[in-house]
């Protein structure tokens, strides 16, 4: 009996491309992610038991820019500013300073501002950028 040639076979890659997208889909859908925030060991403050008078206090808000300081939504000079401080830390002590910058303001005014905070009392600050 004489052999028939064999033909060389071909894989079909199509099939096999299909299978593993859809493999890759049924993984991607059913694995079930970790909740990596119950995984993280930070130490939060206990909840404040002071009076409810001190938790209501105010915020300063400080904006120092190229142009100038505004405090509150006010265009101000530094020696009104110091005058301003003055007034609120006679009150509370304990108001929320928050001071904003630019990016193009001179690190002069920051340090004038912050150096005025210190010099009233006024020491729960928050500085960030914009």
């Amino acid at each position: 009996m004489a052999r028939k040639p064999q033909e060389n076979p071909k894989a079909e890659m199509t099939p096999m491309i299909d299978v593993v997208f859809q493999l890759m889909i049924f993984f991607v859908v059913t694995i079930k992610q970790e909740d990596i925030y119950s995984k993280l060991n930070a130490n939060r403050p206990a909840p404040n038991q002071s009076s409810s008078s001190e938790s209501n206090d105010t915020q300063i808000k400080i904006d120092i820019g190229y142009s100038g300081l505004i405090f509150n939504g006010r265009g101000v000079r530094m020696n009104e500013l110091r005058s301003n401080l003055k007034q609120l830390s006679a009150t509370s002590k304990n108001a929320t300073v928050l001071i904003r910058c630019t990016m193009d303001s001179p690190h002069g005014r920051l340090v004038d501002v912050l150096d005025a905070c210190n010099q009233y009392g006024m020491h729960n600050l928050s500085i960030f950028s914009l």
